[in-house]
């Protein structure tokens, strides 16, 4: 290899490294290597910036509005709650997830679907005495094995799309990927339901433990002067019997009262502090005079405080918060919200909430503005896991458009009759023009801090390519696969692309491995198209850890989940999947 292809093999190294360490956020490192590249003349400018014009980047930043459309019309919503209804056991729960997710993730984007039905997993938890760690991996594995079924089950699937059709390959059909992605999906769901039960940690709701049965959140409540609860007893105030709540301690006058007795009598300037589930924590809300001390401290006017909503947020990966307390973070002042209580895996956190330490995969229950979703819905520092008492009001009455305008789109992608992307883009153009959602709630609903970096990747890719990097490296695995042929290149393939999607993201293991499936290919003298799909499948995989995935890392921190419970039920997984990728693709897509 020349100096070029050294050049660029460092860079990506460099670029891996810097994301194995998460040294800056994922689409700030993959416009940095790319820059880099350009500026050595590796890449022309052109090339550099192509992906942000890629058919297959346009067609996933269209998506996201389509999915914001069914969302803000309720269509989601009405499709989540009336999935786990009559589920009694956690079997019968796992098979109607499996009947509802997988089918909406072949069609939609993961991340909503994991986002709605995290709060559904969880109610019906707690309904039913299930723990939720036994649900949460699951939900996340779903949407990614219901992804690999259609060209648009997930933005990698788009993303290979589109660069085979750049380098002049046919691009997948709508139900292509549907000859290896079914049978690939059902094996992965078995494996998780009978398997799933045994390798999956039986640990109790976070939001309900406390000692020996923690609860998830503990609250302090100032009572106000004012409040109706001032002069009565615990019992004739009615905080026995609040559903899903304890009251475990008044402090009043620097003193602690506890365990509290049913005749303990509560007085002004009292802090009650409960611990409990979020939907008890709303009823506590509901009375007057009774506010968060973490709120009280703040001076809110009337307005403000009716004005004010609750929702539950996952710190993520990249986030700018890793590291940084509660205080020196200023919540008021960047996102105009308070931060109530903190649920850091299977524990609650000791000491002063201002002086936590935040860490990636924390949840955070808060008190926001009403435009707190809308504005910060895809910011970097946090994934929503769900809005507590709904502020926004639901277009119910356009849900039946929007409907109609996603089913245009599936017939238009499934005849084929105009390109993907175009018919995306109308789609989009649709949900807005007949006011499924507004322009604002549009351009909201994309994910750009993703778009970058798949964009930024694609430089890399043809890096890769023109420095003749890709060709070396496949030139050394056809030299140590050549007695066994094409198919020990893809087992090995798989494999590579397996692991890479672990530690970076799935669109950017894809980009990056595109040129060797190509070089593969004129190496052996065979079809490149076995080489992409088993790439395609392998970039979906990644079950083996949060970060690998960014579902993974939505049901990290609500499911109590540690890092090595995805690599136990995520391990076997993947070795089970990889086996019948590496049989089936030759079989559908001959060399």
């Amino acid at each position: 290899m020349n100096y070029e292809a050294w050049l660029t093999l460092s860079v990506v190294g460099v670029l891996l490294l810097a994301l194995l360490k998460n040294l800056a956020p994922t689409d700030v490192l993959f416009v940095a290597a790319t820059t880099i590249l350009a500026v050595a003349g590796i890449i022309s400018p052109e090339e550099a910036f192509a992906g942000f014009s890629n058919s297959g980047v346009l067609t996933v930043a269209f998506l996201f509005v389509v999915v914001a459309g069914l969302r803000e019309t309720g269509v989601l919503d009405h499709v989540g709650h009336h999935v786990l209804g009559k589920a009694k056991s956690r079997g019968q729960a796992f098979f109607r997830l499996s009947v509802a997710v997988m089918p909406m993730s072949a069609l939609l984007n993961n991340t909503p679907i994991v986002a709605m039905f995290v709060p559904i997993v969880m109610d019906w938890c707690r309904r039913n005495q299930v723990s939720p760690s036994k649900l949460l991996i699951p939900l996340s594995y779903l949407t990614i094995l219901g992804g690999t079924c259609t060209v648009i089950g997930t933005s990698t699937n788009l993303v290979v799309n589109g660069l085979m059709i750049e380098n002049g390959l046919p691009g997948m059909g709508m139900l292509e990927l549907g000859k290896i992605g079914v049978p690939y999906a059902i094996v992965g769901a078995l494996y998780l339901f009978f398997l799933g039960g045994k390798l999956l940690p039986d640990r109790a709701e976070l939001l309900e433990q406390l000692g020996e049965a923690r609860r998830d959140y503990v609250i302090e409540m100032s009572v106000e002067s004012n409040c109706r609860l001032v002069g009565k007893t615990v019992e004739d105030a009615g905080l026995r019997q609040l559903p899903g709540l304890f009251l475990i301690e008044i402090e009043r006058n620097s003193e602690a009262i506890t365990p509290v007795r049913p005749e303990d009598r509560i007085e002004s300037g009292d802090q009650l502090i409960f611990a409990g589930v979020v939907s008890g924590i709303i009823e506590l809300e509901k009375i007057a005079g009774l506010v968060p001390v973490a709120e009280s401290s703040v001076e809110l006017s009337v307005s403000e405080r009716r004005n004010r909503r609750m929702c539950e947020v996952v710190v993520s990966q990249n986030s700018s918060l890793n590291g940084m307390t509660i205080r020196d973070a200023e919540f008021r002042s960047r996102f105009g919200a308070v931060v109530l209580a903190v649920h850091r895996f299977e524990r609650r956190l000791e000491g002063k909430l201002g002086d936590i330490q935040l860490q990636p995969g924390d949840t955070l229950l808060m008190q926001t503005q009403p435009d707190f979703v809308q504005a910060h819905r895809h910011d970097p520092a946090f994934y929503l896991v769900s809005m507590v008492d709904q502020w926004r009001p639901v277009r119910r009455d356009r849900a039946w458009i929007a409907l109609t305008v996603f089913m245009i789109l599936i017939v238009l992608m499934v005849t084929n009759w105009i390109p993907i992307s175009i018919a995306t883009g109308l789609a989009a153009v649709m949900m807005v023009a007949l006011r499924c959602l507004s322009s604002d709630g549009a351009r909201q609903s994309i994910e750009w801090q993703l778009l970058i970096t798949i964009a930024a990747s694609f430089g890399v890719g043809v890096a890769l390519q023109n420095s003749g990097a890709a060709s070396g490296i496949a030139n050394v695995i056809v030299e140590n696969t050549q007695t066994l042929g094409p198919l020990a290149a893809l087992v090995m393939l798989y494999c590579s692309a397996s692991i890479l999607t672990e530690v970076i993201t799935n669109n950017a293991a894809a980009v990056l491995l595109f040129p060797f499936c190509l070089e593969l290919a004129k190496l052996y003298c065979v079809d490149a198209r076995p080489f992409l799909i088993a790439l395609t499948l392998a970039a979906s995989a990644s079950f083996m850890t949060p970060i690998g995935y960014q579902t993974n890392m939505m049901v990290y921190g609500p499911g109590g989940y540690r890092f090595a419970d995805f690599l136990r039920i995520g391990a076997p997984l993947n070795v089970v999947l990889g086996i019948v990728a590496v049989i089936l693709v030759p079989w559908f897509w001959p060399f």
